[in-house]
């Protein structure tokens, strides 16, 4: 039963994460390289061909997909389905949406992405501490929220609870607010920066909304043949009974 998972899972992250690669080798890798224009004030030769780059980039993204879809909905949704509320459909919607908070939008709020040749205060050891402890933060409230739904929906309707489940939600900047001054300095204006944190934002999300719909396409299947199966299989009979 856990291979069927991490077997959709694994199909599934590969469409995610080959979406993923062509939208960092064809629009991020572009921003990158406009972005380090900015150092030094001139642009430089690239090392690499642009073709071997964005290889690199597809491939990278296929690979980190995988990694994904086998961890998020191939293990963890077989423990986690029970819990997650809504049809099935929903549920890896749901569970994408808790991925994104714990992997990407919670440690974001406190450290949001930076193009190349930002310098920042805070020490690499203590971002990635503060990092680790944002990702732990996200996956506790995405828990809270899920477990906030269905106490609601026992009294409430459907829109109701799901307003109310948004509450443990604050913990994310809460906790974000603990953290020590992180100043950023740049070579790079403030509407380039935005514009790629936007890029970001976009190409993660797009990998966890492309990895979900791919996962539940393939539940869908695995559910017609198993019902296709059932409706094939000769009656049973009792032994003897010919």
């Amino acid at each position: 039963m856990l291979y069927d998972y991490l077997k959709r899972g694994t199909k599934a992250g590969a469409v995610g994460g080959l979406a993923y690669g062509l939208f960092v080798a064809f629009v991020g890798n572009g921003l990158v390289g406009f972005a380090e224009t900015f150092e030094g004030g001139h642009s430089h030769a690239p090392a690499v061909p642009a073709a071997a780059t964005q290889a690199v980039s597809v491939a990278a993204g296929v690979a980190f997909g995988v990694l994904l879809g086998a961890v998020a909905f191939g293990v963890a949704y077989y423990f986690l389905e029970p819990a997650i509320p809504g049809a099935a459909d929903t549920k890896r919607y749901v569970l994408a949406a808790a991925g994104f908070l714990t992997v990407s939008g919670a440690p974001w709020v406190l450290f949001p992405p930076q193009p190349p040749g930002v310098s920042q205060s805070l020490p690499t050891d203590a971002r990635l501490l503060w990092y680790g402890a944002m990702m732990v933060t996200g996956a506790v409230a995405s828990a809270a929220a899920v477990y906030a739904y269905r106490r609601a929906s026992r009294a409430l309707p459907t829109p109701a609870a799901a307003v109310l489940a948004l509450a443990p939600l604050a913990l994310v900047p809460a906790v974000a607010l603990l953290a020590p001054a992180n100043t950023v300095t740049s070579p790079v204006p403030d509407a380039f920066a935005g514009a790629f944190r936007a890029v970001t934002a976009v190409g993660q999300l797009g990998l966890w909304v492309v990895t979900a719909s791919a996962h539940v396409w393939l539940g869908r299947r695995a559910d017609d043949a198993s019902h296709a199966d059932r409706e094939e299989a000769p009656d049973a009979q009792p032994l003897g009974a010919r």
